[in-house]
């Protein structure tokens, strides 16, 4: 209990340093889980694109290096760093087409883990193959710069809009680089240098995370005032076709259930006529936060459309969806300025009770089970079955 009360009361402070964001908005930027659907798939197209970027970048840039090689070192040192050359490029170029075949968060994280691990294996190669050899002047400054490769991958993390965890999951390996490369190459270790080398690479790795941090924070607000209607906090109807088309496609990959139901809250229009369009934006904002607050984690609340809306429940069924509204009426919309309460009339579908093919007759059908509700009434839901509910809120609110 304790640990609950210290743990909300950090985020809470978060929040309010981070004054754009909520609480639980302050949560995402430290761990990947509970992110909403879309963020997810716009950060794993974001990192695809990036590591493609980068690995592009490098597929070019590293063979090119190798005339510098050839120009600083003898043949016994340059021959096999032109050969790890040409095998990192391929490499990259490998890459590339790893990512331009993914869209999901997990193949991002892989990609991006496939484009730290050449460089990596390259660091090891080339810190081992030029320590047989005594250098010093211009070949011993060039020597130098290729153990700077871990501060650079360390500094390339900054690109990605990744959360703290994450970044630290993807920093450690490199972290450890400079370490096992010291161990490999048989020398004595000098523990000071060592010691300096992994502080500067802790300080890229904090600069890093604070980059990464502050562009997943920006793409969380972005998202937010971007997906949500402003009024009722609700998504919008272009990103709840988004997220019911995303939801359909994963539906149908494992053959589950998915249950929509069509929302329209009765006597709308009477509201704004008697008491203006305040009263009734108030109605709105209190009959879908009552909603929201009766809904699981994974259930979405798409605003339709004025006085109507869409409510997206994955994995469940018609008889569990009609359980779950008859819950959520159960503890009312709210009430009118006349003091009356708030109604609404209900049409459920799922995918596969009603046997659709795509989420557009889907949402055709619970909007047709809507309108069977106003027309036998109101107050009602009706489901896969063609039974309503009567007076599903008008009870529980005598009651």
């Amino acid at each position: 209990m304790l640990k609950q009360a210290v743990a909300k009361l950090w985020l809470r402070a978060w929040s309010m340093i981070l004054t754009e964001m909520t609480a639980e908005e302050v949560a995402w930027l430290f761990w990947p889980m509970g992110h909403l659907s879309l963020l997810s798939l716009r950060r794993a197209s974001v990192i695809l694109t990036r590591v493609k970027l980068v690995g592009g970048l490098f597929a070019i840039l590293t063979p090119l290096w190798i005339a510098v090689d050839i120009a600083v070192f003898p043949p016994e040192i340059w021959h096999g760093l032109a050969w790890a050359r040409l095998l990192a490029s391929a490499a990259f170029a490998a890459i590339l087409f790893v990512a331009w075949q993914a869209d999901r968060l997990v193949d991002s994280y892989k990609a991006l883990a496939l484009l730290l691990a050449v460089p990596a294996m390259f660091f090891l190669y080339s810190y081992q193959h030029m320590a047989q050899f005594e250098l010093d002047g211009v070949q011993g400054a060039i020597a130098t710069g290729y153990t700077f490769l871990p501060f650079v991958m360390l500094a390339g993390l900054s690109v990605f809009p990744l959360t703290l965890l994450e970044c630290v999951a993807f920093a450690m390996p490199m972290l450890a680089m400079p370490v096992i490369a010291a161990l490999l190459s048989g020398m004595n270790v000098s523990f000071p240098t060592l010691g300096v080398t992994l502080w500067l690479l802790l300080l890229i790795v904090s600069v890093s995370a604070l980059a990464g941090l502050s562009q997943l924070g920006f793409m969380i607000v972005f998202i937010r005032e971007a997906i949500r209607d402003a009024m009722t906090g609700c998504f919008t109807r272009h990103s709840g076709e988004e997220l019911l088309d995303l939801q359909f496609v994963l539906a149908n990959r494992v053959n589950g259930p998915l249950a929509l139901a069509f929302i329209d809250l009765d006597h709308f229009k009477r509201v704004n006529d008697e008491f203006g369009h305040e009263a009734g934006d108030l109605v709105l904002k209190n009959a879908t936060l009552q909603l929201r607050n009766h809904l699981r984690a994974g259930d979405m609340l798409a605003r339709w459309g004025g006085e109507e809306f869409v409510l997206i429940m994955p994995s469940t069924t018609a008889a569990q969806a009609r359980l779950g509204l008859q819950r959520a009426c159960a503890a009312g919309l709210g009430r009118t300025q006349d003091d009356r309460p708030v109604t609404a009339s209900i049409g459920i579908a799922e995918r596969i009770a009603d046997r659709v093919t795509d989420w557009s007759e889907l949402v055709a059908k619970a909007d047709a089970r809507m309108y069977e509700a106003k027309q036998a009434g109101r107050n009602k839901i009706v489901g896969c079955d063609g039974e309503d509910d009567g007076d599903a809120c008008v009870r529980s609110v005598r009651a």
